[in-house]
């Protein structure tokens, strides 16, 4: 599913070295966008550069931290001096921790937050702070199933991707009272086959690895680029997603009950942890990750799904004619 290609734009992601984030910036590059990779890793930064560079397009990376306001704002300076005003940013940094609560320490469970949630806001700032005096651009959040339904093993992340609704519904409200035509778009996402099962830290027994169904990062990437061009609050990707959301909502304790008898098990493979393994909470793991995880034999490289979140209007429009029609039908017989 190619992006069309419409006039180049200057678009932002973070978290852009490796995993989805580095698919999120192979997307835009192929719709023709001008990219700024945002990221810590060096190594990573200039591969994932070298491969956006390839589709014929600018490209910058940066080496930052998004958990540092400042180094993140200074940053934006650099990309809207070299690459021009910023149109698409993509809140996508993650920094995971999989462990129970009582095994993650003070000091590992602020460092997750700080970047997942933290990371997020410092960029949203960033962002918004040069698109409301154009009155133009887009802030794109990487979300997650998990932002409504938390899960065992990754309070960190749970906790961080549930704030960001909270703050995205505080600022969305800020700038529709401003009539501002700045948009805020939310990306919630399935588990994916991408680098932080590998680079997370991890104290779990055996090595981690997302809930079933796990879908290619490529699948998410796709809908990030077609939230960009749209006007919707909202984006769920897979049906897993759709069901994990409105069954938290429907049935947040039978969710409760089943999620502590299976949730463990789901997400650890048969391997042994290495509990040495370098991980990149704290710094960078040295090497270039690329974009996938090891989990390319059982990655979905579509989501049915999609294309009618997509294209709800004519989807609901020919639900809504099948009704008509069969009403019609059935009082044709009596």
């Amino acid at each position: 599913m190619t992006q069309q290609r419409n006039s180049p734009r200057v678009v932002v992601v973070t978290g852009s070295s490796a995993g989805l984030g580095r698919a999120i910036a192979h997307a835009f590059a192929e719709a023709g966008d001008h990219v700024a990779l945002l990221a810590r890793n060096r190594e990573g930064l200039q591969a994932a550069a070298a491969e956006v560079r390839r589709h014929g397009v600018r490209c910058l990376p940066v080496e930052v931290d998004v958990s540092d306001s400042a180094a993140l704002d200074a940053a934006a300076d650099r990309v809207e001096s070299e690459l021009g005003p910023i149109d698409v940013w993509v809140n996508n940094a993650m920094a995971a921790v999989f462990a129970p609560f009582l095994t993650i320490t003070a000091e590992e469970f602020d460092r997750a937050v700080a970047v997942t949630l933290l990371g997020s806001v410092n960029g949203t700032r960033a962002a918004l702070s040069r698109m409301t005096r154009r009155d133009s651009g887009h802030v794109v959040q990487v979300g997650s199933a998990l932002a409504y339904r938390g899960i065992p093993l990754q309070s960190p992340y749970c906790a961080a991707k549930h704030a960001l609704n909270g703050f995205y519904d505080s600022v969305r409200t800020e700038l529709m009272h401003e009539k501002s035509s700045v948009r805020i778009t939310s990306v919630h996402m399935p588990a994916m086959n991408t680098t932080q099962f590998r680079l997370g830290l991890s104290k779990m027994p055996r090595r981690a690895q997302p809930v079933p169904p796990i879908y290619q990062p490529e699948v998410a990437a796709r809908a990030v680029v077609w939230a960009s061009r749209h006007r919707r609050r909202e984006v769920w990707v897979g049906a897993s997603t759709v069901a994990t959301i409105l069954g938290s909502r429907v049935a947040g304790g039978l969710l409760d009950q089943y999620l502590s008898r299976t949730a463990y098990d789901a997400q650890q493979t048969d391997e042994r942890q290495d509990p040495q393994a370098p991980d990149y909470l704290f710094d960078t793991v040295a090497g270039d990750h690329g974009t996938h995880g090891p989990f390319d034999e059982v990655a979905r490289t579509r989501s049915v799904q999609l294309p009618l979140t997509m294209h709800r209007a004519p989807v609901l429009a020919g639900l809504g004619a099948a009704a008509l029609a069969a009403g019609a039908l059935a009082a044709s017989r009596r």
